[in-house]
């Protein structure tokens, strides 16, 4: 029996890490799956991937819900084709949903589903469990829906929220993102830049440009790339390229 985490994130460029940290908070020894996945493609190699791997009495515990699939109808389908594969699943954010809640409820009907030696009552508890276990499953369904649709509100809303502000400021005037032409400064740029500032014999310091890419740590691609930016940026924007 192997216990599972899924993180998944919907761009490369957003934070899997809190995923992965809640997931190991609960479960240290879980094995952790990881990848980015939007909902403009069905590719999901890693998850592929696992599946593949995953055998009956395996946990797979996923941050919340909205990490399993895109929707309900899809998360719905896995949900039921992993629990009759006997998969353990596990949401951290939404514990009603587990599977355990109802693969015990449905044990527990079968437990209590004793044999009377009488065909016709025979009949009658069997058609009567059937009708508990379709209950059971359907009522699994629902929570398992509605806790899809409550996740898909409220990404729905951060979106509405974001483009609500993204508005206001442009009506305000503020600049939203980056101006064209301009560059994405990074800490790492942002610390060569100083040191050129200090030390480059151009700003009336005492290395060489040779001896300053050293010490800033820097390719010499880059080193010229910063100076051309620190140019520009004491003189304005105006001046020229190197």
């Amino acid at each position: 029996m192997t216990f599972w985490g899924y993180a998944r994130v919907s761009t490369p460029t957003q934070k899997i890490d809190r995923q992965i940290d809640n997931i190991k908070r609960q479960y240290p020894e879980a094995v952790i799956i990881s990848e980015a996945f939007t909902g403009t493609t069905t590719d999901r190699p890693a998850w592929a991937g696992l599946e593949k791997k995953l055998k009956p009495g395996d946990t797979v515990i996923f941050d919340e819900v909205s990490r399993m699939s895109r929707n309900a109808a899809e998360g719905m389908a896995l949900y039921e084709k992993l629990f009759n594969a006997g998969i353990n699943l596990v949401f951290l954010k939404e514990p009603h949903i587990n599977s355990a809640v109802y693969r015990e409820a449905l044990e527990q009907q079968q437990a209590r589903h004793n044999e009377t030696g009488r065909p016709a009552a025979d009949k009658l508890i069997d058609t009567i469990m059937e009708a508990l276990r379709v209950y059971t499953i359907d009522l699994a369904r629902e929570q398992i829906e509605i806790a899809f649709r409550m996740a898909q509100k409220e990404v729905d809303l951060l979106h509405q929220r974001t483009s609500e502000g993204m508005k206001k400021a442009q009506t305000a005037g503020k600049q939203i993102g980056r101006r064209e032409g301009s560059t994405l400064e990074t800490k790492k740029g942002r610390k060569a830049k100083e040191i050129i500032q200090r030390h480059s014999k151009d700003y009336g310091g005492s290395l060489t440009d040779a001896e300053c890419w050293t010490l800033a740590g820097v390719s010499r691609n880059s080193f010229y790339k910063y100076k051309r930016e620190l140019r520009e940026d004491l003189s304005g924007g105006e001046a020229g390229s190197r």
